[in-house]
């Protein structure tokens, strides 16, 4: 590591990692060596604040860095700090995996090396996969300079949308599908030119407003307003629905769940997108959230009591810059 470590004191070393951030930096960095984009990505800020926090781990002899290209890298090998820096990031380490956890899980922790890691840590090594994966794409691909360029020949030519709507025409053509919680009618918009019929509905005049401004052109979409709690359709009405980032917003998504079941037909398929379990608590305050995401445990659970069957959870890769919570896509049948 830096030689500036060697003449440091304990009260530096403390002020060091004194800040949350650095410490989420230096347990990704002791997983995977970063650029400080992909730092920034990783923990959700921007390049600038990255920056700063690595400049100030670097200086303190907790990182080394290296120029790959017209990048620079960061990485944490605990093997190369001083002794004393050594032990006193391993007892902060494990602290700060453990943090919330009750006294037994977190003995069971540091003993077997569990990882039912607070939530920040948990997305922190989610994201970090992604960024992982997106890199491995790009080397795979005309050895990565070559695929960025490709990727952007082909947005220039066809736009950035085709391969999700070339997809979308997997959906059977005869498909009744109801839009729940349709906002402006982004998920209708993609629907309607593929499946027999679209209900978009809302509770929200002005959004139901907007929807049918933007739509105004597709015959096949009914608008109906209605909430998640008394959906304005008829029993066994339709063949799938889309609840796009709703749920979060329902007071009782157990009875929305069960609404859900009642206007899909028998082996309907029922599609959730919303946040994975989250701390953003000023969401509630500011946004209306009732809930802060859900776990698949939460999720799968409530589909199956509502009557729906083979719950499937999937974590969706994030957007490079989105800078909400994680998201997933849950699909569920509902039983015959």
């Amino acid at each position: 590591m830096n030689n500036p470590s060697k003449y440091r004191t304990v009260p530096d070393h403390l002020v060091d990692l004194g800040e949350r951030v650095r410490l989420r930096l230096l347990r990704v960095l002791e997983l995977e060596e970063l650029s400080v984009g992909e730092a920034a990505s990783v923990v959700q800020l921007p390049q600038s604040t990255v920056s700063r926090h690595l400049k100030v781990l670097a200086d303190g002899g907790w990182i080394i860095k290296r120029a790959e290209g017209t990048a620079t890298l960061y990485k944490l090998i605990a093997g190369e700090l001083l002794p004393g820096m050594s032990v006193l990031w391993e007892t902060i380490r494990v602290q700060l995996e453990c943090e919330g956890l009750d006294p037994l899980t977190a003995k069971s922790h540091a003993r077997n090396g569990h990882r039912a890691l607070p939530i920040d840590l948990a997305e922190d090594t989610r994201r970090l996969a992604g960024v992982i994966t997106d890199r491995r794409t790009d080397s795979q691909a005309f050895f990565g300079r070559v695929a960025g360029e490709w990727d952007n020949l082909r947005a220039d030519l066809f736009g950035d949308r085709f391969t999700l709507c070339g997809l979308l025409t997997l959906l059977p053509r005869e498909w009744t599908v109801a839009d729940l919680g349709c906002g402006t009618g982004n998920a209708s918009e993609l629907l309607a030119p593929l499946v027999k019929q679209v209900y978009a509905i809302d509770q929200s005049a002005p959004m139901l407003a907007a929807a049918k401004k933007r739509l105004h052109g597709y015959t096949n979409i009914s608008f109906l307003r209605g909430d998640m709690h008394g959906i304005p359709l008829e029993d066994s009405s339709v063949d799938a629905t889309v609840t796009v980032l709703v749920l979060h917003h329902i007071e009782r998504p157990l009875e929305a769940c069960r609404e859900i079941r009642r206007v899909l037909r028998p082996g309907g398929t029922c599609l959730i997108i919303d946040m994975m379990e989250h701390d953003r608590s000023i969401y509630k305050h500011t946004m209306g959230h009732r809930w802060l995401g859900f776990t698949e445990e939460k999720i799968g659970g409530l589909l199956i009591e509502a009557g729906f069957e083979k719950p499937r959870f999937n974590v969706l890769s994030p957007d490079p810059g989105a800078r909400g919570p994680g998201l997933f896509a849950c699909t569920a049948y509902a039983a015959g």
